[in-house]
């Protein structure tokens, strides 16, 4: 196959240092072009950028000593900084362009347009003739105001499907081919931070926000939803005896569904060095949680594509850290495959990773190829790694 020729001699980390501080990334999910990264910077001024980067050997055939591992082979503005970026979910028999979607003041499809000489400075996203703009599409409401998107996901049993989240409370679900909302709703009390499907579904997803809950949703009956985990207050002073309000709910900042068990899902809190493993089936606490591995705040973290029992996660601490859930060896107690209907299981605490890669920075994004799931993409500062496992 072409991919094993392609990819048979090759480093164990690849790196690309950017002009700009990085913080979204997603690998490509094509195979024919699976060495593949989208990026987006974050920077503070009216000048972002999305960028697609490719191996430099891959583009001219072979590597050179002087030259960078990769190179960037593609590049469009942004007016504001990209809070997410995704490739199209692959598809079978599919003949179009590469699309890719981002979410920032707003969401936007962007087509990737290669030309014979791929790898040169006329290729471009959505810089073809018959293309004259920038983005193909733009969503966004028919409103005067539209609140920042802070995140979104692309459904792949249906990717005509893509669902957003706000800092206004609400999710919305977009068709990406007819350029309609399909539904909008208040998912949260306040801020949504991260959205996401089930695995395998085109109806489910769920979120996290401000409030500290994750909630799933159903698109077929949106009347209900399901608070599925409601994280610790957070410790405050003493309030006065008069004051009966509650604690805070210390905010979730992002989730992602186990991409081969649908049942599971991850999620981690503001300021936290831990992850918790929630099972759907067993709502109100967490199944697994993953600590002492970090030594400071948890940042981002991706499901293995390939096996359902890991998951890699970034920190503050410059870590990245791949953790097996059903590591007995490393948890307070053995692993058990189910529980019985109406009990919950008991709390595994997994204390040790699996593997461990120190960055020199904090690590701000990371995603695990789908297409190549040996190589997990880390980004830091202005550098990408690509990492081999």
């Amino acid at each position: 196959m072409e991919n094993t020729r392609q990819y048979s001699n090759q480093k164990d980390v690849y790196q690309y240092d950017c002009p700009w501080p990085i913080y979204a990334l997603d690998w490509c999910k094509s195979r024919d072009s699976a060495f593949r990264l989208a990026l987006g910077s974050f920077i503070e001024d009216n000048n972002n950028k999305l960028q697609v980067i490719a191996r430099t050997d891959l583009v001219h055939g072979q590597q050179q000593p002087q030259h960078p591992d990769f190179v960037a082979v593609a590049e469009a503005e942004s007016h504001y900084p990209l809070t997410k970026v995704l490739w199209e979910p692959s598809q079978q028999n599919s003949r179009r362009a590469d699309l890719l979607a981002t979410t920032g003041d707003i969401l936007r499809l962007w087509e990737l347009a290669d030309n014979p000489h791929y790898g040169t400075t006329s290729n471009s996203i959505n810089g073809g003739r018959k293309t004259p703009a920038y983005f193909t599409q733009q969503l966004m409401k028919q409103s005067d105001f539209c609140a920042p998107l802070t995140s979104f996901d692309w459904n792949e049993a249906d990717p005509s499907l893509i669902v957003t989240s706000s800092i206004d409370t609400t999710c919305t679900v977009w068709n990406v081919e007819t350029n309609q909302a399909k539904t909008q709703l208040i998912a949260h009390d306040s801020d949504v931070y991260d959205v996401g499907f089930m695995h395998g579904s085109a109806d489910v997803f769920a979120s996290v926000g401000a409030d500290g809950s994750v909630r799933l949703f159903d698109l077929r009956s949106l009347e209900h939803s399901t608070i599925l985990y409601e994280s610790p207050a957070i410790s405050q002073p003493p309030r006065p005896s008069n004051d009966s309000k509650h604690s805070a709910s210390c905010p979730l900042l992002r989730l992602q569904f186990n991409r081969i068990n649908a049942n599971l899902l991850a999620t981690f809190r503001m300021d936290s060095p831990s992850v918790q493993i929630l099972d759907i089936r067993h709502p109100s606490a967490p199944v697994v949680e993953l600590i002492n591995g970090h030594q400071s705040s948890v940042n981002c973290m991706n499901w293995s594509p390939s096996k359902p029992n890991q998951i890699a996660t970034g920190g503050d601490d410059s870590q990245v850290l791949i953790w097996d859930i059903h590591d007995n060896d490393r948890s307070t107690s053995p692993y058990q495959q189910a529980a019985t209907k109406h009990s919950q299981p008991p709390l595994r605490s997994i204390r040790d990773p699996i593997l461990a890669y120190t960055a020199d920075q904090g690590i701000n994004s990371l995603s695990w190829s789908k297409s190549i799931p040996q190589w997990v993409a880390i980004g830091f500062g202005k550098t990408v790694q690509a990492l081999h496992i």
